[in-house]
């Protein structure tokens, strides 16, 4: 397959201010508070690769308190879209990963929602290190789930659920998708694989081979909760160490501006290496089809 040369948002007229869309092999942040519309910007972005590559992309919600991000009511409400929901606690069957019978999950929750707190700095010692065996047990169910579906021609992965932290650097759910951005979307196809498939690699390097996909195909679209509100205080805010926006190759704030007497929704590109890069402020809405400009 062809890789394109940027990758469609699923936003009428916001693929032409970027450019022509996102670039493959590349991490794009979109920042925001609760409630803005970063997860139906996600579910644009996921449907668009239906069109553009002929299968649409994955979502995988890494939400830890509260409820998760209704993905699939929004997916049904945006597009009757009826995701493929997989569960986590599902032991991965290799003896026959890459069998055509074998089902596809477009969508993972990775946690389970137990009110639990999700950094460092908010758990005592043994409630840490509970988290840490919970991400261990996950891995390989969250490898078997990108991999699984990059072999069947997925190219656009949507993360979402990483919620506010005072410190990213504590947080366990940063620590889980640096592991899925570095080591899965950024990886090459036949380490990813052998991290998968480990003593039963060699039986299966045949099939391995034959389903190779290039990384640097795969767009990668991670949806990131904010204290902020305001569009003027997302873009003011500071850097810590360890924040995802530092490697981001593009970042897109979602916030609200004042209009007279009232708010509304508005985005700002603050950053699109290599790429046209709008220095507007761009109103949008939300309909029940998504995210609207003007």
């Amino acid at each position: 397959m062809t890789i394109p040369e940027r990758l469609s948002t699923g936003i009428d007229g916001l693929d032409a201010l970027l450019g022509g869309g996102l670039l493959p092999g590349t991490l794009t942040v979109v920042v925001g508070s609760t409630g803005i519309g970063k997860t139906q910007f996600g579910l644009q972005f996921a449907r668009a690769g239906l069109s553009q590559e002929g299968i649409p992309g994955v979502l995988f919600d890494m939400t830890a308190r509260g409820d998760s991000q209704s993905h699939a009511d929004y997916a049904r409400r945006m597009f009757d879209w009826e995701l493929a929901q997989g569960d986590p606690e599902i032991h991965v069957e290799l003896a026959d990963f890459f069998g055509s019978d074998r089902r596809r999950d477009e969508c993972m929750h990775i946690f389970e929602s137990r009110g639990r707190r999700v950094t460092r700095q908010d758990m005592d010692f043994d409630a840490w290190h509970d988290w840490q065996a919970e991400l261990a047990r996950r891995l390989n169910t969250t490898i078997a789930f990108f991999y699984g579906n990059f072999v069947r021609g997925v190219r656009r992965a949507v993360v979402d659920g990483i919620e506010p932290t005072d410190r990213p650097s504590d947080s366990v759910q940063i620590d889980l998708f640096e592991y899925i951005y570095q080591q899965i979307l950024r990886k090459d196809a036949e380490w990813v694989a052998r991290d998968l498939f480990r003593e039963h690699y060699r039986e299966n390097a045949a099939a391995i081979a034959e389903h190779a996909y290039d990384p640097k195909s795969i767009g990668c679209l991670l949806l990131y909760t904010s204290h902020e509100t305001t569009l003027d205080g997302l873009i003011e805010r500071k850097l810590d160490d360890g924040d995802l926006l530092t490697n981001a190759n593009t970042i897109i704030h979602l916030g609200k501006i004042r209009d007279g007497m009232h708010f509304r929704r508005a985005m700002y590109v603050s950053k699109h290496r290599g790429s046209v890069c709008p220095d507007e402020i761009i109103p949008y809405s939300i309909d029940d089809r998504g995210i609207r400009l003007g």
